[in-house]
Formats: C-alpha cells, structure tokens, sequence
C-alpha cells in the first residue's frame, strides 16, 4: 500500500462532521494521559500490537497525538499522527459496529486539522489502505514509488505483552 499526501492548507471544514457526531451522541476529542492504559488496551483488542505499539508513542507526544471517539463512556474509534514518523498519520480505526458512520471521516479530519494547526503544511498517510476513501475525505494524492517506504524491512513478530 502506497503513502498518500494531504495537503493541509486545503482540508475541508471539519464543524459538518462534528455536527454529524454531535447528533449520533459521538464526542471526537484529544485523548488525556489519564486514559492511555484504556486506548492503548482497546487498540491491541480491536486492532493488533503494531497499532498498539504507535498509539503509545502518540500518548508520549505533547500535545498527545491521538483523538478518539467515544460514545456513552465507550471508545468507538482513534485516530493517532506524528506516531511512527513526525507528520505521518495513523494507524485509526473504529468498532466494527460504528463504521459507515462518519466516526472515521471526523477522527481524520480532527487529526489533519491539529497537524496544520501545529504547522504543517502537509500530512503523510502511510500505507494508506482504502486511497479512495482518502482521496474523497480530504483530497489525498499518491506519492509515486512509496511502497513499502519508511516500513521496509520492519519487524513482524507475533510476540505477546
């Protein structure tokens, strides 16, 4: 899977889709260090041990570099950026049962609007696996030549915590 580019200086607004959440009882926000043992614990269930081992490092940024969608004190989805290189996003995901929903789409856009907002002025997807769906959301383009890219040669293990 290619790396896709956004460029940030041209991202669609991101109040429709909070609407959007805000009516399905959905609150997309930063997530707090008090919280990390449960995101990080809800990725490795939902998810698997390399999105667990990005998340962390996202909760070791300042500002923490993940947003997460959560549904009557429930965690439905999670958006992390500057987590295996600074100004790449990912990994996201959301709950099988929340997707289709809009959660992914406003997690993105969160997570791409604080990327600008802490300034820069493009964002990389890496390995983004459904290009349409990005290329629809916020306009992202292939980067050409981008396979595997930064996780050439990256252990695979299937070790344990």
């Amino acid at each position: 899977m290619p790396d896709m580019l956004v460029k940030l200086y041209e991202l669609p607004e991101i109040g429709p889709a909070l609407k959007k959440m805000e009516k399905e009882g959905i609150e997309i926000r930063r997530a707090i260090a008090p919280e990390k043992h449960i995101v990080v614990q809800w990725v490795k269930d939902h998810f698997n041990m390399g999105w667990m081992s990005e998340c962390e490092v996202a909760f070791a940024n300042q500002p923490v570099s993940c947003f997460i969608a959560v549904k009557e004190g429930k965690l439905v989805g999670f958006a992390c950026y500057d987590a295996t290189c600074k100004d790449f996003f990912g990994p996201t995901g959301v709950d099988e049962n929340y997707r289709g929903k809009g959660v992914g789409s406003a997690l993105l856009l969160a997570s791409l609007h604080a990327m600008a907002a802490q300034g820069y002025a493009y964002a990389i997807i890496g390995g983004a696996g459904p290009a349409e769906y990005y290329r629809k959301i916020c306009g992202a383009i292939e980067i050409e030549g981008s396979t595997p890219g930064i996780y050439r040669g990256m252990l695979r293990g299937e070790s344990t915590l």
